[in-house]
């Protein structure tokens, strides 16, 4: 399972707290608008007759809204996790990579379009999945499409940092059993409550020991 404790120690000793709170608040800010987004729309498009059939049916749209927001956040994370990539990265690479640290800040803005882009394909599939579970097989599904993703794009996030898009490309498919049982052990950590509100921190710091690790070991 690595390199989970080392993860788990990087986030005292590369002083990412703070960035994990910052996290954890914007992740419950967007479940928090997907559920008010969704409701006011339910109370704007549906109407009943009776008053109060309207106003359960609002809370139980709210309600279920925020279930389902709540379990699709790993389809957020990379989107999440965009904000803070590039300062997180350097801050671990100060810490244990210091030979690897590059010169120029953060350029956050230079990647928001295809973490959209990324946001919107992975939230489209996953509702693809949806019908699956009312055959018993929607939560597999969803553990294997989600951990392909975001083995993928954590991984190619940190490499490209260092490499370029293609080349991090070339090097997830050279070592999948690395980057895709990282995407695996990301998604089973964004199931877990409150945890989950830390992903997308969590997976870059993974994703970061995993690059430098398949550096160490020669491409």
């Amino acid at each position: 399972m690595y390199p989970i404790l080392l993860t788990l120690k990087t986030i005292s000793r590369a002083k990412l707290s703070g960035l994990m709170i910052l996290s954890g608040l914007l992740a419950v800010l967007v479940v928090a608008g997907l559920v008010a987004v969704i409701t006011g729309l339910t109370a704007t498009l549906v109407h009943f007759k009776t008053g109060w059939l309207d106003t359960v049916f609002n809370w139980v749209t709210g309600i279920a809204t925020g279930i389902g927001g709540w379990f699709m956040l790993p389809v957020f994370t990379v989107l999440i996790g965009g904000i803070f990539q590039e300062t997180v990265i350097q801050k671990v690479e100060r810490t244990y990579y210091p030979g690897a640290l590059q010169k120029q800040g953060p350029t956050f803005w230079a990647d928001l379009a295809h973490d959209i882009r990324f946001t919107l394909k992975a939230l489209f599939l996953n509702l693809l999945a949806m019908p699956f579970y009312f055959i018993g097989i929607g939560f597999a599904i969803s553990i294997v499409l989600n951990s392909y993703l975001l083995g993928r794009e954590f991984f190619e996030g940190v490499a490209g940092y260092h490499l370029g898009k293609d080349e991090a490309g070339e090097l997830a498919r050279k070592h999948p059993r690395m980057v895709y049982g990282g995407g695996f052990a990301i998604t089973l950590i964004s199931l877990a409550p409150v945890l989950n509100l830390f992903v997308p921190i969590l997976a870059v710091v993974w994703m970061v020991h995993v690059y430098h690790r398949i550096q160490e070991q020669g491409k």
